[in-house]
């Protein structure tokens, strides 16, 4: 006579559908919790711009205002002379980038691509820039810049910034051409392409992500930069938008809030105008690669 076992039922496994069914509200909810975190300081900035000096000093503020006030935009703009200083850190963030720009490329490129000598040197150059504090060589920068006539000078604050930013933009930029593999260019070689066609057509394509990432990161360090200003800069006509935000903060600490909260959302703007600008050059640099490479 045979015995029959009976073996208890195994728990089966959640199949991979049902994991999807779990996971994505939870990725939904992290993932609104991330933008809300990040967009709750730009919503204050814009709802304090609206509002009028009584709501801003009441003892129970609400949240939103109770009317768009367009009145702390006006004296922002008229008072602090806004739109000039927007004008100089544009001309001082643009320059600063292309600046950046051509030298790393370049730079970069070798730095990956040909091993000598100079690329150990050239790496702790990088390294060590990064973790010296530039506040010790402020005073003789400013004795230098003073000598050839590049104190309270645009110019002057170009070079400061694109020194200063250079280093970072290098090792951004050797990183994304180490990337890249070689034999791409030894194909466009053994195909007839010269060394600047090969680096046109595969290179730059290809590269085009760590350009867009190495230009958003000048950009934004030269807009946003205000303690070089600080001390090169003594015109008012000169001054950038930093500097000018710092003026709505008066000597006793009285903060004129709600100009200064119209000032920071005006000055915010032509960052996010350049990240959408170059966004797109960024999807297209993307798709232009993956077709060449």
């Amino acid at each position: 006579m045979t015995q029959t076992v009976v073996r208890p039922a195994t728990r089966q496994l959640p199949s991979a559908k049902r994991q999807r069914r779990i996971s994505r509200p939870l990725q939904y909810v992290a993932l609104l919790a991330y933008i809300v975190f990040l967009g709750f300081p730009l919503l204050f900035l814009l709802v304090t711009a609206f509002k009028t000096p009584q709501e801003l000093l009441s003892p129970n503020p609400s949240f939103l205002p109770e009317s768009l006030n367009f009145d702390n935009f006006v004296q922002a703009i008229e008072k602090a002379n806004l739109v000039q200083a927007a004008a100089n850190s544009l001309f001082v963030a643009v320059a600063t980038t292309v600046i950046v720009t051509l030298i790393s490329l370049p730079a970069a490129y070798a730095l990956a691509r040909f091993r000598t000598k100079l690329r150990g040197l050239a790496t702790g150059w990088i390294l060590l820039s990064q973790v010296f504090p530039f506040i010790l060589i402020i005073i003789p920068l400013f004795l230098v810049l003073k000598q050839i006539g590049l104190v309270n000078n645009l110019f002057g604050l170009v070079i400061v910034y694109a020194v200063w930013s250079l280093p970072f933009a290098l090792w951004m930029l050797q990183g994304y051409v180490a990337g890249i593999p070689v034999e791409l260019e030894e194909a466009g070689a053994m195909d007839g392409g010269g060394r600047l066609l090969v680096l046109r057509t595969i290179v730059l394509p290809l590269l085009a992500p760590g350009l867009v990432a190495t230009s958003l990161f000048t950009f934004i360090s030269a807009w946003n930069e205000f303690f070089f200003a600080l001390v090169l800069i003594q015109d008012p006509a000169l001054q950038t938008l930093p500097l000018t935000l710092a003026r709505f903060v008066g000597a006793e600490g009285q903060v004129q809030l709600g100009q200064l909260a119209a000032a920071s959302l005006l000055a915010t703007i032509p960052s996010l105008v350049f990240f959408a600008l170059i966004q797109r050059r960024l999807t297209s640099g993307l798709l232009n690669g993956a077709v060449k490479g």
